[in-house]
């Protein structure tokens, strides 16, 4: 089950003071979802997720970019390409796959990947170098939540084809439950 609920600031900051249904809610399980329009043909979506792990035992995981292929089942690579020494940011390639009524859309691209750790959280922001997207940011925050982990992931995106705000907000509210429950299945059975 996927609650449709607010939990984000409008700075994209999360709410850690949430009323107790909402709370409950992540601990039984639900990815909380919420869409709002990026652009004419693009869209943006916050989703979150409760981890019963420590931060410290997802966050190596999460930095293990190679291994998001087995977290998103339409990735088919993921690669560092390049350690920035002096910033510390790296390179990433990805590309992707999606099969839709007729067709399957193959996509790649390159983010510049920057990590952060901070006394209350972790995070990891993705910008786009190149590829197939006119633009694309992506945040994935951990916080520290009750015996376990928040973990709340934004992204934005306006892929190159031209296609409706609306069709593209319908397209991440079905995929990015499933992706995120995948996510917390492989990062469960360590």
């Amino acid at each position: 089950m996927t609650a449709a609920l607010s939990l984000v600031d409008a700075d994209h900051t999360t709410t850690l003071d949430w009323p107790p249904q909402q709370r409950e809610s992540l601990l039984q399980g639900d990815i909380l979802l919420q869409t709002r329009s990026h652009s004419a043909w693009g869209g943006a979506v916050t989703a979150q997720m409760y981890l019963p792990l420590k931060r410290s035992q997802v966050w190596p995981q999460l930095t293990n970019y190679p291994r998001w292929t087995q977290f998103f089942p339409d990735l088919t690579h993921s690669e560092v390409l390049t350690r920035c020494e002096t910033s510390g940011c790296k390179r990433l390639y990805q590309a992707a796959a999606k099969a839709f009524l007729l067709f399957t859309a193959q996509v790649e691209i390159y983010l510049n990947v920057f990590e952060s750790v901070h006394a209350a959280y972790q995070q990891i922001q993705f910008q786009l170098d190149k590829g197939s997207f006119n633009d694309f940011a992506a945040t994935l925050k951990l916080q520290d939540f009750h015996a376990g982990t928040l973990l709340t992931y934004s992204v934005q995106a306006t892929p190159t084809i031209p296609v409706p705000s609306q069709l593209i907000q319908q397209a991440m509210r079905l995929d990015l439950p499933a992706n995120m429950r995948k996510m917390r299945q492989v990062l469960c059975n360590l």
